[in-house]
């Protein structure tokens, strides 16, 4: 791998350092009055989820790490494993449960998702933004509620409650964000 210097460092890029893989979150640049510049470096373990904030001079050298982005199709649950092929070789790889983590209640038969790989083995899973349920259950609207942004909790089909507008009833297809785990809108 390619040794950079601490200045280089960039957000998004993964890097090895004190033994363990790192991406960057952030980075600032630093001039103080006296002393030499450096890198102020927001750092993101890959593997625990660790943060850590670290400065970087540039005569620190560290290694520049490359990462593989493949994608996956998700097949079934197997007790506490989920079942993943690979798109083009149609291999088949078991993950925990917990390596996806509350993301887990989005996967649906057939979805597609980006593994990051380091070395052929698997650090983290990107799924879509936004995924299409249904809602379960809804509650009532109330006569008398105020118009303006009054939203009621609901029930998705794969058992998450999120906040609805007042215009959504059980039955309704719905686009949900799957980071903030919100509505978007009415599906199409």
């Amino acid at each position: 791998m390619a040794r950079i210097s601490g200045n280089d460092i960039r957000p998004g890029m993964a890097i090895n350092h004190d033994g363990g893989l790192w991406v960057a979150v952030k980075t600032e640049k630093v001039k103080p009055g006296k002393g030499p510049a450096y890198n102020q470096v927001e750092l993101k373990n890959l593997i625990d989820g660790r943060k850590l904030n670290n400065r970087f001079g540039t005569d620190d050298r560290v290694e520049e790490i490359s990462l593989e982005y493949r994608e996956f199709q998700f097949l079934y649950v197997e007790g506490d494993k989920l079942v993943f092929m690979n798109n083009e070789t149609y291999e088949q790889i078991e993950l925990p449960k917990e390596f996806v983590g509350d993301s887990a209640a989005f996967l649906q038969d057939g979805m597609t998702v980006t593994l990051r790989l380091h070395q052929e083995r698997p650090i983290s899973i990107r799924l879509p933004e936004q995924v299409v349920l249904t809602i379960t259950e809804a509650d009532p609207v109330m006569k008398g509620q105020t118009a303006a942004s009054s939203y009621k909790p609901a029930r998705l089909e794969n058992g998450l409650r999120i906040l609805v507008p007042p215009f959504i009833s059980a039955g309704e297809k719905v686009v949900v964000d799957t980071t903030e785990i919100t509505y978007v809108r009415r599906a199409d």
